[in-house]
């Protein structure tokens, strides 16, 4: 190859390369190491949204015909012409490919119709959930397994719109109409069965569903989340080990999660359920906050501490039977490895400086001796109210021998073994016989 050509080769590849991410940049792949983890739990299932996922599965293909139906319905609903559409996505498509982390292999023209079809779309399924205006041809998404397993699909980071995009678009279809609803208060009602935290959907601002997800988990009640440190959280016991130490494990009635509170023995959580869902919702709201909060990571901050507290089925069933965890998967071991496999490919510069306090007094509270001894003695002599007796009886008994002992000592002396005879005014002493050590009347001879 000649030398000018080499070079011509070389411009043209840095000519063809994109600028980095930017800071519209919020959908992102899942990092290689997470995903390997679980490849299915980033995966969608039936349908695809955006351009990650367009065209790249054969289950995903059933569901294009409906994507298409449910648009149309849409256009026909609001009168919106689908010319005024196509223009405006047409000027976003640039806005567009700088809120994805990797290079988007479509065409502008491919590009719009993925846009103006998955929009179209979900304005029309949240529409019809928003008002119940189901009918006969929306069986398929009445279907309880198929709509529990879509809602899942929506929220999977490589599965997104921009919502400023799709807030766009909505709000363009209803212009100068102020009396119905908007797309973020559609977006929060569908999604509501995550919501633990009961959010308004005022003054929410969010960059696409996932980022939703993980405002749901981390709402504070006092509308502030805690403060980072640069302490990293690096042992805690068991929860078994804890309960041996004589904790006690409560539920605590705040919906947000990072309400873990410790006071006089009583670790405060709250309740979480587990059930086949829960792995998908963590993990892409971990790998969101890996890609895009990297030094906010509460929710890694919370799993790090289930990490700790729960090593073995054991461990499970004390937070089950104190009711801070429901069981809905039923294996306790597949609850464990949950907990324990989470945590895989995470990194963290900093951490909750509430959850490093708390970490410090609960090694405070399991390395204090006493703590141990006193849950001990309740472990091994206290298991029941007929043993609490058997075992109060025994010491009282051990008291009072105790006393008798004391109280026949002081009537008794002790002497040599030697056989003295001592002769004082006329009488002979005699020393008793080691057989008999306690001196009485009887051992004066006249």
């Amino acid at each position: 190859m000649k030398h000018k050509d080499v070079v011509i080769n070389i411009k043209m590849m840095l000519e063809g390369v994109e600028s980095p991410l930017t800071e519209e940049c919020c959908i992102y792949r899942v990092p290689f190491d997470m995903r390997k983890v679980n490849e299915d739990a980033y995966t969608p299932k039936i349908i695809s949204i955006g351009p990650f996922h367009h065209n790249t599965l054969p289950c995903l293909q059933n569901m294009e015909r409906h994507k298409l139906i449910y648009c149309n319905a849409f256009l026909e609903r609001t009168q919106t012409s689908l010319d005024k559409w196509v223009r405006y996505i047409e000027e976003l498509v640039p806005l567009f490919r700088a809120c994805y982390s990797d290079t988007i292999k479509f065409s502008d023209e491919e590009l719009v119709k993925i846009i103006f079809v998955d929009s179209g779309f979900l304005f029309e399924f949240f529409w019809k959930e928003y008002h119940e205006e189901w009918s006969v041809n929306d069986s398929l998404f009445l279907k309880p397994l198929l709509a529990d397993v879509i809602s899942l699909d929506l929220l999977l980071l490589e599965n997104q719109l921009p919502f400023f995009v799709l807030a766009r678009l909505f709000n363009l279809s209803f212009a100068g109409n102020n009396d119905i609803p908007s797309f973020i208060e559609l977006t929060v009602h569908y999604f509501n069965p995550y919501n633990r935290s009961k959010l308004s959907f005022n003054n929410i601002s969010i960059k696409h569903f996932t980022d939703l997800l993980r405002i749901f988990h981390l709402q504070h009640p006092r509308q502030r989340r805690p403060r980072r440190t640069a302490e990293l959280m690096t042992h805690l016991p068991s929860a078994t080990e804890l309960s041996e130490a004589g904790l006690s494990f409560k539920v605590h009635e705040s919906d947000c999660l990072l309400d873990l509170t410790f006071s006089g023995g009583v670790l405060k959580m709250t309740e979480l359920t587990v059930e086949d869902r829960t792995e998908v919702l963590f993990r892409n709201m971990l790998a969101f906050e890996q890609c895009h909060y990297p030094h906010q990571t509460y929710i890694a901050d919370y799993v790090g501490v289930l990490y700790f507290l729960v090593n073995t089925s054991r461990d499970v069933d004390i937070l089950v039977q104190n009711k801070v965890l429901v069981n809905w998967i039923g294996d306790t071991h597949s609850v464990a490895n949950l907990f324990n496999s989470l945590g895989k490919h995470i990194s963290q510069s900093n951490f909750n400086s509430h959850f490093i306090h708390l970490g410090h007094d609960l090694n405070d509270f399991h390395r204090n001796l006493c703590n141990n001894l006193k849950s001990t003695l309740r472990r091994e002599y206290c298991k029941s109210p007929w043993q609490t007796a058997a075992s109060i009886a025994a010491i009282l008994l051990l008291i009072m021998s105790f006393i008798q002992t004391l109280c026949s000592g002081r009537k008794c002396t002790a002497y040599p073994t030697v056989k003295l005879n001592v002769v004082l005014s006329g009488a002979t002493w005699l020393e008793p016989d080691p057989i008999s050590r306690c001196f009485t009347d009887e051992n004066l001879v006249t």
